[in-house]
């Protein structure tokens, strides 16, 4: 586990395999944007403290999508902490165990590297206590904005907090190797390309992604400029 705060009030918990971002608020309540893979409650629990926080003050947790790397922990920090899970609407059937998942549509080079990584263990169903939708707002970081983002899930979501400068934006975007570029592993390849042209079009000078390095500052710039290289098509 690598804690890094990239903000007084954010912090980056980089877990065994996936990333956590804490967000805490001026009160001092905390809301947890993701959760990495099953069996990380003890190393989050343990960043939290790490931070000077208790993980009693745990109000939220937030879940870009439901995939093992992102939901994987919310069900034990769910218990263990009564906090609140939040999920899209979409998403929310397949977090709770209801639903099976959409299929991947895979490119050869992602289907190659698909092929490279380690299997992961299933993230066990989890409450979902709010369904929301894109515009709602969220009770933290002065007003966190649900933007819907599909394509790498039916239900994906990103969250804009205008009043920090902040943007969440789950595994519609990447960073990685100081390169800023869209996800892999979508279910539906082109509206997650749609996804991620919206998403370079939001202001925020802080961006963190749900894969690779966070941008402090210019993260709006750095996806404009992925977006340019795209091209028109």
């Amino acid at each position: 586990m690598e804690i890094t705060r990239i903000r007084p009030e954010l912090t980056v918990i980089t877990l065994a395999f996936g990333t956590a971002y804490l967000w805490r608020d001026e009160d001092g309540a905390l809301t947890l944007v993701d959760t990495g893979i099953a069996g990380q409650a003890d190393a989050i629990e343990e960043a939290i403290r790490a931070v000077g926080a208790d993980p009693a003050a745990l109000r939220g947790i937030v879940l870009t999508h439901h995939h093992e790397d992102h939901a994987g922990s919310a069900a034990e920090l769910a218990r263990r902490l009564g906090a609140e899970v939040t999920a899209h609407r979409l998403e929310a059937p397949v977090v709770r165990g209801e639903r099976e998942p959409e299929p991947f549509v895979l490119s050869p080079f992602e289907q190659e590297l698909w092929d490279t990584l380690p299997t992961l263990p299933p993230a066990p169903p989890c409450r979902v206590d709010r369904e929301v939708v894109d515009g709602e707002v969220l009770g933290f970081g002065g007003g966190a904005v649900v933007v819907h983002v599909p394509g790498h899930t039916d239900g994906s979501i990103a969250l804009h907090l205008p009043r920090a400068g902040v943007l969440f934006t789950g595994d519609l975007a990447a960073n990685v190797g100081h390169r800023t570029m869209p996800g892999v592993f979508h279910t539906d390849p082109a509206s997650a390309l749609a996804s991620f042209r919206r998403l370079a079009g939001l202001e925020a000078e802080t961006v963190l992604f749900g894969h690779g390095e966070p941008i402090a500052e210019g993260g709006s710039a750095a996806l404009r400029r992925a977006v340019e290289q795209l091209g028109e098509h």
